[in-house]
């Protein structure tokens, strides 16, 4: 179509009838809705602050309050981002964790291709286990939750992406057990990057659900495996070789080697 962008053919996002399109349609609507409850949240201060206290104190206190009040709202919108730009949100993670985990002795596989369960955004693997992550972005409004040892995805259970999930992470898992000779679980993470997780974090169908930057604190807390730089090393390198990118296929290596990188 003429007058579309290239660097935004084909994603929803930025058609007017998407979701996230009139997301923005409305958040530009209510604008002055938000204005006003900034204002209010710091007249309340201020005269309470005034009255209880002193005049400069209630000063003080308004802006804080309205400061805090406006940045509550920010903090709503900027929360949106991923999924506002129609993405799920596996570039975010991986600039999270270059910044973080790796730079603590975690090793980190992009995009690789399970055969026969399609791709896998990140194979976090460190000291602590190894974790398969899956990133998402809903509405700002959707929540994540657990009932029963089941996940919700608002009023619903998502099975066919509790499948997939638990699926692909069980093939990996028995791809480097068999090739290394060892047990090497691997654990499946929903990394949410919009909408709630109700609890912040929980454990529901065998899967880890969380944001971004609680997987930080979670890895370290609740260990699958305890491995050596060594054998953190030898899954890499196995992984490497075994899950390919693309499609493509790597040369075969024996259970318990693998081939010198180049």
């Amino acid at each position: 179509m003429f007058g579309s962008s290239i660097y935004t053919r084909g994603r929803e996002a930025f058609t007017g009838g998407s979701p996230q399109a009139v997301y923005e349609e409305l958040w530009l609507r209510g604008r002055k809705s938000r204005l006003r409850s900034c204002a209010i949240t710091a007249a309340v201060a201020l005269i309470v602050g005034g009255y209880v206290v002193s005049p400069l104190f209630g000063v003080v206190l308004g802006v804080i309050a309205g400061g805090g009040r406006a940045l509550q709202f920010y903090r709503a919108y900027w929360a949106a981002g991923v999924w506002r730009r129609g993405l799920r949100g596996e570039e975010r993670m991986a600039k999270i964790l270059r910044w973080t985990l790796e730079r603590r002795g975690y090793r980190v596989l992009h995009q690789r291709l399970v055969p026969g369960h399609g791709n896998l955004d990140q194979l976090l693997i460190g000291p602590h286990g190894v974790w398969m992550l899956d990133n998402q972005a809903w509405h700002p409004d959707t929540v994540l939750s657990e009932y029963g040892g089941k996940l919700f995805l608002d009023d619903r259970t998502p099975s066919q992406m509790v499948k997939r999930l638990t699926g692909t992470a069980a093939e990996v898992s028995r791809v480097l057990s068999e090739r290394l000779g060892i047990d090497v679980p691997v654990q499946p993470v929903l990394v949410v990057h919009g909408g709630r997780v109700r609890g912040r974090r929980f454990v529901a169908d065998g899967i880890v659900v969380l944001g971004p930057w609680e997987l930080l604190r979670w890895t370290s807390r609740h260990p699958n495996a305890e491995l050596s730089p060594k054998q953190v090393e030898n899954i890499l390198r196995t992984a490497v070789y075994n899950l390919p990118i693309g499609g493509r296929t790597m040369p075969d290596s024996q259970p318990g080697s693998v081939p010198d990188a180049a």
